[in-house]
């Protein structure tokens, strides 16, 4: 006999609707699984002969051929275990199970269990638009699962309860009974720990305003580690967009647990020694990377300069594009990756360049080869270039707090919502993504800004993506002031804000 078994499949982030096409015949006994199934897939068939067999039935010593349709897409992980084992039970004629308008995920354990996968969040939200009126997924999914809207999510945690759902003599809970597990909030630090630093600070506050990309240069413990890692506490909600968009992300790469939806925005920090695939993505199953797993929140890169050229090179597109796609042989898959850049750095292998009180140690040419170590190219793609330099005694001693993060995530947010006025109806959600065919309308300069930026232009050597960068980051820090134009003040701030490549990269 022969059955058909709705499910989804991913590439990337994106589902696709999968037949599974079960088939049992007359001939000597043995299982195959066809459509280009990865080595997990393939694990299926014993998975399923063991789960069918403890749930009561014969394994059947007939000739079982599952195919995975469409034919000429990979197919990945243990998606597939539960819509074949029901496939097979049906096929075989052991119960009569209605498979219509319904899509079926989920991992067996060999005693009939259904168990969590990855991505099912980013399946239920596309299962209506593929056709499905329904999606059965595991009890574990639950809480990512029960955000879908316009489709029915149901779920289970054992493969004798759908079966019986599928006979008609059951029902299955809806995912949004279940009760919902938030992930815990992350501790962040405040704002107020800091002392002085009211340069940096108030980069910062430039940079979470209008998502802009930013590096800390200055000498060993003057705590540009320290105030990037309080950036995600003046950074604006996520909105439920985004909140979603991120989620999927993270569902995808098997980080989401039995959570919902992500509330904060993410805090990517990898080690220096972090690959390119494990930057941008890759390897079996073309998992997302550290550059996609920040989407809509913070990459936060310490000692910029210690991390493999070619891994810093990769990060170029994304930071340009805001995605990043990874092609293989038989696939092709992207991920979303608005991420703010923020990374800080020694200006120079002793730390001491530019130091008030100390001397640099290192040989000539050393501060050069280990600057070169980050390419202009890349450093041109970075908004906002601060100098940290070290805290006097009596700020250090001060007992009084600083500006607390709540303060300044409230100006932060005001100067967001003048944006997203501004751009409404667009894909833009802050000032450094403008894209260049708004930019002269949403960058409108006065006369002496425009006779100031001209200067800077001739006088710095900027690259066209400078220019821009400079508009923007000007745009941003009129927002913060309330301004319909940019003005000279604006553009003189920007400016400055992105001259240190002439102290540090052009001695």
């Amino acid at each position: 006999m022969f059955c058909w078994v709705g499910s989804l499949g991913l590439a990337g982030i994106d589902p696709y609707k999968v037949s599974v096409e079960v088939d049992v015949r007359r001939a000597l006994p043995g299982f195959d699984i066809v459509g280009l199934p990865d080595s997990a897939v393939k694990e299926s068939r014993d998975r399923v002969r063991s789960a069918i067999q403890n749930l009561g039935y014969a394994v059947p010593q007939s000739k079982v051929l599952a195919n995975l349709a469409p034919a000429d897409t990979k197919k990945a992980g243990s998606v597939y275990d539960l819509p074949i084992l029901l496939g097979l039970i049906h096929a075989c004629g052991y119960e009569r199970l209605c498979f219509d308008g319904t899509a079926i995920v989920g991992e067996i354990g060999l005693s009939g269990e259904v168990r969590g996968l990855r991505g099912v969040l980013p399946m239920v939200l596309e299962a209506g638009r593929l056709g499905f009126e329904r999606v059965i997924v595991p009890l574990a999914n639950a809480g990512e699962a029960a955000v879908a809207e316009g489709v029915e999510v149901l779920c289970a945690e054992h493969a004798a309860e759908v079966v019986a759902y599928l006979k008609g003599e059951g029902a299955l809970r809806s995912a949004r009974e279940v009760p919902a597990h938030p992930p815990a909030l992350r501790a962040v630090p405040d704002l107020s720990d800091v002392r002085g630093q009211g340069e940096a600070r108030r980069a910062m506050e430039i940079a979470a305003a209008g998502g802009h990309n930013l590096v800390f240069v200055g000498p060993p413990g003057t705590g540009k580690s320290m105030l990037a890692r309080r950036l995600p506490a003046i950074l604006p909600p996520m909105t439920h967009r985004e909140a979603v968009d991120t989620t999927k992300i993270y569902s995808v790469a098997g980080l989401l647990g039995q959570g919902a939806l992500l509330e904060e925005r993410p805090f990517r920090a990898p080690h220096h020694t972090v690959s390119p695939a494990a930057l941008t993505g890759g390897g079996p199953g073309a998992v997302p990377g550290e550059v996609s797993l920040a989407h809509n929140g913070v990459l936060f890169l310490d000692e910029l300069p210690e991390f493999q050229k070619s891994a810093l090179e990769v990060l170029r597109q994304p930071l340009e594009d805001g995605q990043v796609s990874i092609a293989r042989v038989r696939q092709r898959v992207s991920y979303p990756s608005r991420v703010m850049l923020v990374a800080a750095m020694n200006p120079c292998p002793c730390g001491s360049f530019g130091h008030p009180a100390k001397a640099c140690t290192c040989a000539p040419g050393a501060v050069q080869r280990y600057l070169g170590r980050v390419s202009g190219p890349l450093l041109d793609r970075i908004d906002i270039h601060i100098e940290v330099l070290p805290v006097e005694y009596a700020q250090i001693s001060d007992t009084r707090k600083g500006e607390s993060s709540r303060a300044v995530r409230e100006r932060v947010c005001a100067a967001r919502e003048r944006q997203q006025r501004r751009f409404a109806g667009t894909d833009v959600v802050c000032n450094a993504g403008i894209p260049p065919n708004l930019l002269r309308e949403q960058c409108a300069l006065e006369p002496e800004a425009g006779k100031l930026l001209e200067a800077a232009f001739a006088r710095m050597g900027l690259s066209a993506r400078g220019y821009e960068r400079i508009l923007k980051v000007a745009r941003t820090i009129a927002d913060l002031d309330g301004a319909q134009n940019i003005g000279a003040p604006h553009v003189a701030q920007a400016v400055q804000l992105r001259g240190l490549d002439r102290k540090y990269w052009n001695r």
